[in-house]
Order: C-alpha cells, then sequence, then structure tokens
C-alpha cells in the first residue's frame, strides 16, 4: 500500500503563530503516514496550478479555513469564491470545525459545497441536525475531535517540570487551588458564564476552608509556555468547567446585536443583555465540550475539580474529577474534599494512565483517526517529488510575506486609526475593524 497524498487547506495571516495553532496546522506534516502539502488561501488570491497535478486521496479542510466563514464580518465571500477550483478536488475530502456556535449555517452550507464527506468536530450527535442541518446528513459522517489536543514534546515538557516540582528542592505544591479564565462573550449564553463564575466563589470561600487559592480572571495575569505549565505544577487543584455554549447563532446577527448594545451599555449585566437581545433563547443549544486545559491538567499531575458535564467522554467524574454540581448545590462538600486532600492522588494518577496514557488524545492520534477515514488508499502514482518541492517553498513564502504584513503594515495602520479624533472616530472605527478582520483573515 502506497503512501497517501494529503492536502490541507488553511487560512492564516498571524505572526507569529501561536504554538496552539502551530501545533495544531503542522501535526500532518508531522505525524502523517502521507505525502503533505500546504495550502493557504489568506494569501493565495486563486488556486495555484500544482494542486491540480496531484490525485489527492485527502483533502483537509483546516480549522482555521472555516472559522475565517465564522469570525469575518462580512462571512468572506472572497473566500467562497477563491474555493471554488477546490470543489470535488480530493478523493475524500474531511472537515475540522470549530466554535459551531457562530454562523452555523454559512459554514454548513460551505462544507456542502465543498463535498465534504467526513466532519470531525466536538458538537454532540444530538446537536448535529440542529448546527449541520443544510448539510446531506445521509451522506456525511461525523466523527468526534476535540477542540486541541496533547503534543507529545509539550507533555513530555509538562511531566518534565511536575517532576521538578514535585521532587526538586522548592516548596512543591504550594498552591491549593490555581485557576486563570477569561471572561466569556454574553452572546455565548449563560454557560459561557460560568467560568467567572466558580472563579469568584472559590477565590472567596477556599480561603475560609483553609485553602491557598491563587485565582484570577484578570488578563493582566494571563501566563504562557512554561509559565503556565510550571503554576499547574505548583497547583494542587484546578477548577473548571466544558467549553462551548448554550445558543446558537446561525448567521452571527446575535453577536453583532450584543457587541452593538454593550458600546452603548458597557456596565450591562449578563442579565440585562440577554433580557435586551436574547430573551428566552438561553439553553437551545448544547454545545459543551472538553478544553485543552483538562487535558494539560491532566498530563501535569494537577487534580481537577469541574463543573459535572460529559467532556465528549473523555473526563468521567469521580475517576477523573471530583464533580462539583452547576448549581454549586455541593460546594461546601467539594472544598472539604480538596482541604482534606484524600482523593487527589488516585485521581490524577488514573487521569494520567487513561487520558494521557491512552495516547488517543494527542495530535498524533489526530491524524491516525483523520487519515483512517481515507483507507484503503489506491495503488496509483504519487505526486511528483517537484511538485511537493514547489508547494512546501510556496507555503515557507507565505509565512515571509505574513510576517512583512504584522510587523510592518500593520503597525503603521493602527497608528493611523489611533490618531482619528473622538466625534469621528467611533463610525470609521467600525469600517476599519471590519477591514481590519477581514485583512487579518486573508480578503
Amino acid at each position: 500500500m502506497r503512501r497517501p497524498n494529503v492536502l490541507v487547506v488553511y487560512v492564516l495571516r498571524q505572526h507569529p503563530l501561536r504554538a496552539t495553532i502551530r501545533d495544531h496546522l503542522y501535526s500532518f506534516e508531522r505525524y502523517s503516514d502521507g505525502r503533505t502539502a500546504y495550502l493557504n488561501l489568506a494569501v493565495r488570491r486563486r488556486v495555484p496550478a500544482w494542486v491540480r497535478h496531484v490525485p489527492w486521496d485527502l483533502v483537509v479542510f483546516h480549522t482555521s479555513y472555516l472559522a475565517t466563514y465564522r469570525w469575518t464580518p462580512d462571512g468572506a465571500p472572497w473566500l467562497r469564491r477563491r474555493s471554488q477550483a477546490l470543489r470535488g478536488v480530493g478523493r475524500v475530502r474531511v472537515a475540522l470545525p470549530q466554535d459551531d456556535f457562530l454562523r452555523s449555517d454559512l459554514v454548513a452550507e460551505v462544507m456542502e459545497e465543498l463535498g465534504v464527506d467526513h466532519v470531525f468536530t466536538p458538537v454532540p450527535a444530538s446537536e448535529h441536525a440542529k448546527v449541520y442541518g443544510r448539510m446531506d446528513l445521509d451522506r456525511v459522517r461525523f466523527h468526534l475531535a476535540l477542540t486541541g489536543y496533547l503534543d507529545d514534546d509539550e507533555v513530555a515538557r509538562m511531566i518534565a517540570i511536575a517532576e521538578e516540582v514535585d521532587h526538586g528542592p522548592g516548596p512543591g505544591r504550594d498552591i491549593d487551588v490555581g485557576y486563570r479564565a477569561w471572561h466569556a462573550a454574553k452572546w455565548l449564553g449563560r454557560h459561557g458564564q460560568l467560568k467567572t463564575e466558580i472563579a469568584r466563589l472559590f477565590r472567596e470561600q477556599g480561603p475560609a476552608h483553609g485553602l491557598n487559592v491563587d485565582i484570577s480572571t484578570d488578563d493582566a495575569d494571563v501566563l504562557y509556555g512554561d509559565d503556565w505549565n510550571r503554576f499547574m505544577a505548583r497547583s494542587k487543584y484546578t477548577i473548571g468547567v466544558e467549553g462551548g455554549a448554550s445558543i446558537l447563532d446561525r448567521d452571527g446577527s446575535l453577536r453583532a446585536k450584543v457587541y452593538e448594545y454593550e458600546l452603548d451599555h458597557p456596565d450591562a449585566s449578563f442579565e440585562e443583555v440577554e433580557a435586551a437581545c436574547f430573551p428566552g433563547r438561553d439553553g437551545e443549544l448544547k454545545l459543551f465540550a472538553v478544553s485543552p486545559r483538562h487535558l494539560e491538567a491532566c498530563a501535569s499531575g494537577t487534580c481537577q475539580v469541574l463543573v459535572r458535564g460529559d467532556y465528549n467522554g473523555v473526563l468521567e467524574a469521580d475517576r477523573h474529577y471530583i464533580p462539583l454540581e452547576p448549581d454549586f448545590s455541593n460546594l461546601g462538600e467539594v472544598l472539604e474534599t480538596m482541604r482534606r486532600d484524600d482523593r487527589r492522588a488516585a485521581i490524577t494518577a488514573a487521569a494520567f494512565d487513561e487520558v494521557v496514557g491512552s495516547g488517543r488524545w494527542t495530535y498524533r492520534g489526530l491524524v491516525e483517526a483523520v487519515e483512517a477515514v481515507a483507507e484503503p488508499v489506491p495503488v496509483r502514482a504519487g505526486p511528483p517529488s517537484r511538485v511537493l518541492r514547489i508547494a512546501r517553498a510556496q507555503d515557507r513564502l507565505t509565512w515571509a510575506y505574513v510576517a512583512f504584513l504584522m510587523r510592518v503594515v500593520m503597525p503603521v495602520w493602527l497608528k493611523a486609526l489611533a490618531s482619528i479624533p473622538g466625534p469621528v472616530a467611533r463610525p470609521l472605527k467600525r469600517v476599519a475593524m471590519a477591514r481590519a478582520q477581514r485583512r487579518a483573515a486573508g480578503s
């Protein structure tokens, strides 16, 4: 059996590229058994000729490609036009969508136009018809995919840091409860507000139970890279909730409505925004998923206290985490369990052995799962080495161009925008923001 030909289609104009995005995007280059090539439609005005000269076994529409339709204010019609030449290209076509709570109708239409055969998604099966109803649900096959995975090298790094903290000369795990969270957009629904709510509860009540807490929702306290890994390693416990949304914004109008409302009412509470913008709609969607932070906690040996949920079947309550009821009715009991610290060792051991040790939730596991849908690979000629060299050279040039835009062009543009006087600024900045988002996406 020969090696498959794999084309990954993406849309990115970020520089420098965040490590999590880079790991996700180039996981196919790193772990695929096939011959991989990449096509960045953010900087390519048309599909290059070399794409048509290769018998692709698998075409992967990356998360960044589909996210451009979701997050660009006008829905990225330019990208839809550029993609016409990709219709029907490839023996098997796979999509990796995320953030399916936003512009679900448009993204489903695009995937159907492209002839996507397999969708790898964190959306639970109960919500497929609601989210992907504009696709041929009898033809398309759905598979579980997470919003992020463990990288082999990063896991090794986290383990090394945790061992250094646990067995080194320092104070060990000197933080009882460590947590960082961001303020979720209100148009995601009440579920999104749980992150900051549990942060407040544990920050207020943890010390009364003798717990040393380091909990923040302040952007200034965000940690990255090894700073984050060390913070997790120093924490005996961390808290959390499934990511996701409880409202389905099919066309992006709800997000725009909330944005406009909050411009005029910057201090509005969730209840006020809900009453003004989406009364009675909260709970119409149950798109909840395990997040990369949950996997990282498993790797760092940090015991998780999580709002009870499904977590895509990856984490099991009372085995991989201590459950906090959604109404917080057992908060006192949970805090006492954390104070006694008599369950932590068993839970962290099970989480490491069964979640990290399984290898299923790594980028290698993702690539293997995606490529499995393209088997068996027919015996036919692979792409000429010259074509692959051209493809890889063009991908490298893509990133040189992106670096120039972000380092040189964008700072000048932002400085000019900041100089606009106040009375004129508001409408112009709205237009400029929309254009900036389109440019960042590649139009």
